[in-house]
């Protein structure tokens, strides 16, 4: 049996953004809500209470698994491998590989200040934009479980205050890094490599950052492929 999979959603959406992957993969799955997002909305967000909810998961999973984790999902999946590498048995992190702490987390800062003084306007604007770029089921999946755009400035503020490069070099298990070739975030990908003790590197030609949602099915047997191979490595 393949190892069981946790996803980790992005910043104000939620686990319902990984359902149509999650219907399509053959191990079984799990997708909770961070704090301030999704049945959490409200709870105050903080890098070791998401921890504390990954961790959680894993251990309703039986102990043990592969974390997959997106944007913020993937930042939260290294933080989590580097304070559990006992439960996560791999990690997949799906756009995240730039340097929270560069000049470019000031413009982040900014949008969250923007986004605490409206965040219905920024849902309302997200629900449309999340649509447009991702037409159909995946679309749809991204705001099925409500956006929380009151807690992106605490967002940013816990994940521009982590290192994750020392996390990952904190962490020996083997890592996935997935990103799509035309995102951004994928700027520092050959700092966060070399700083696997087992990683690589995979890109998804013509994808942005969110639209490697697109093709569901392929990321499901990239997931799988990866959960296999982590259920066969000894614990």
């Amino acid at each position: 049996m393949s190892m069981p999979v946790v996803f980790v959603h992005g910043i104000r959406l939620s686990g319902t953004m990984w359902s149509p992957v999650r219907a399509l993969l053959r191990a079984p799955s799990a997708a909770p809500d961070l704090p301030g997002h999704g049945r959490r909305r409200g709870l105050p967000y903080g890098t070791e209470a998401a921890c504390d909810v990954v961790a959680e998961t894993i251990a309703g999973l039986g102990g043990r698994a592969l974390v997959v984790g997106l944007s913020l999902g993937g930042y939260v999946g290294i933080a989590t491998a580097a304070r559990h590498p006992d439960l996560v048995a791999g990690l997949v992190a799906m756009g995240c590989t730039a340097r929270p702490d560069r000049p470019r987390a000031h413009a982040y800062r900014l949008a969250g200040r923007l986004a605490a003084r409206n965040p219905a306007l920024v849902d309302r604007v997200s629900r449309f934009a999340l649509r447009r770029m991702l037409p159909g089921a995946a679309g749809e999946a991204m705001i099925e479980g409500g956006l929380s755009s009151e807690v992106v400035a605490s967002v940013v503020a816990a994940v521009t205050a982590e290192d994750p490069l020392a996390s990952l070099a904190a962490y020996p298990g083997r890592v996935w890094l997935l990103n799509g070739a035309r995102d951004p975030f994928r700027v520092d990908e050959s700092a966060f490599l070399r700083a696997c003790a087992d990683g690589s590197l995979t890109h998804l030609h013509g994808r942005g950052h969110l639209t490697v949602l697109a093709d569901p099915a392929g990321l499901a047997r990239f997931i799988d492929k990866a959960a296999e191979d982590v259920s066969a490595c000894p614990a």
